[in-house]
């Protein structure tokens, strides 16, 4: 039997895992190398808001990283597709979380909100049938 051959592969590498040298965003001029990232931690509660929700645990690094960006958009950048849902719900989330704390504060920006809920709407919808004849 003959396994397919990539540069740089050896015997027992799995090409599946994280890349290591893909950098993942985590908002806020953050950044982390994929293959040290080990633990990604929803803020929930009061915690949670003004750009923070996961805790991203690196190797190396004592303190959790603060990003304003969810586990699920992490895992995606990290090529773990696999073990998420899908990136609309983040964004949809997202929309939840920006509703809540702009009605919280009193000052709801209804030209960002409809804004970003068409954007989540466009890419739920599916493309228009295009007709042959």
């Amino acid at each position: 039997m003959t396994f397919p051959t990539l540069p740089n592969l050896r015997l027992g590498d799995n090409p599946h895992v994280a890349d290591p040298a893909r950098m993942v965003f985590l908002g806020f001029g953050k950044y982390a190398r994929a293959d040290k990232i080990y633990a990604l931690e929803p803020i929930i509660g009061d915690e949670r808001g003004g750009g923070r929700r996961t805790r991203v645990w690196v190797e190396g690094v004592t303190e959790p990283i603060i990003a304003s960006r969810t586990e699920r958009t992490i895992l995606h950048d990290m090529g773990q597709e696999a073990q998420i849902g899908t990136p609309v719900l983040d964004e949809a989330l997202a929309l939840a979380e920006r509703i809540a704390e702009q009605a919280e504060s009193g000052r709801v920006d209804l030209a960002d909100l409809g804004r970003r809920a068409r954007h989540v709407l466009a890419s739920t919808a599916r493309p228009p049938e295009q007709q042959l004849f």
